[in-house]
């Protein structure tokens, strides 16, 4: 597969149509028709349903879709990476994170980096640790910072000193938001809104004790935003880690920690082994050396590395 004939592939799954298709990429539509005949022959699947008006894709179409997004994105970094000249430091570093606290510790970090280098560009994905380790694995995630539990046997990593806290998120008019902090009995009437992760709720499981089988989880989430505005409709008490939440309107939503307290731990890491470009790995030199000298926010870090 030529990386050309896949934005071929892409431009017409997003126009539903190889005529406005061909528009867009200024080919004629028999050739534009004929690359993708050539693309199925080669794969040995049908990639597209063909109807009157629109073009749609296949179970084989979508998964060549994800893949083929992923393919580009990916050569497009490593050209990035790869057109900068001898002198300053350029090229783009990929960061994932979910919503911690740790962000803001990130952040510094990051804006310390540009100060020194502006020529290189950061992307930032937020996404569970799990979906972070994934795009690590793949190559379309250089650095990502990750929430514990977390399996780290392919990277190495530093421990974060900053403590997650976990919170009770609700309406101000909630029952519970009259308690100074919420016991593991407290929300046993009241609909949850929880972690999706397995691991992390495995730690809530732990917390909750003989409790964990008589909470009413109406729902599990992916990032902590979307468990608040689900809270803040009134669909439940969401439990998740404050991250950015401290941010929100205090009219609209209060937090309260759990007790006794919960809190878990975070980690910056990185793909053991794996290439990387000079940018990354001057960043990689910049967080270690940072974190060292303690010159950022929370300057009573613990950092700890993976063993050789």
């Amino acid at each position: 597969m030529e990386l050309r004939v896949l934005r071929y592939f892409l431009t017409v799954a997003q126009e539903e149509s190889i005529t406005r298709a061909a528009a867009v990429l200024h080919l004629t539509q028999p050739t534009l028709s004929r690359q993708l005949t050539q693309l199925e022959q080669e794969l040995g699947v049908r990639l597209f349903e063909r109807g009157s008006r629109r073009i749609s894709l296949t179970g084989e179409g979508m998964l060549l879709k994800r893949r083929a997004e992923e393919l580009l994105s990916l050569a497009g970094r490593t050209e990035r990476e790869l057109s900068g000249g001898p002198g300053q430091l350029e090229g783009e570093i990929s960061l994932g994170c979910g919503e911690l606290e740790s962000v803001r510790l990130l952040a510094g970090l990051m804006r310390g980096f540009s100060e020194l280098h502006p020529g290189v560009r950061f992307e930032l994905f937020s996404a569970t640790a799990d979906v972070i380790r994934l795009r690590m694995d793949r190559g379309l995630t250089d650095i990502g910072l990750l929430l514990e539990p977390v399996g780290m046997e392919k990277y190495d990593f530093i421990r974060l000193g900053v403590r997650e806290r976990w919170v009770a998120v609700m309406r101000p008019d909630d029952p519970l938001a009259s308690l100074e902090s919420v016991a593991a009995s407290d929300p046993v009437s009241r609909p949850l809104i929880t972690a999706m992760r397995e691991a992390v709720r495995s730690e809530l499981a732990s917390w909750f004790g003989d409790f964990f089988p008589r909470l009413d989880i109406r729902c599990t989430v992916n990032l902590s935003t979307n468990a608040a505005v689900l809270a803040r409709q009134g669909y439940g008490v969401c439990l998740v880690v404050e991250g950015s939440l401290p941010y929100l309107d205090p009219r609209e939503l209060v937090c309260r920690p759990l007790s006794p307290p919960l809190s878990s731990t975070s980690v910056l890491a990185w793909k053991r082994g794996a290439p990387q470009s000079p940018a990354v790995s001057r960043f990689i030199e910049h967080i270690k050396c940072s974190l060292s000298m303690g010159s950022h926010d929370k300057q009573a870090l613990d950092m700890s590395s993976a063993p050789p």
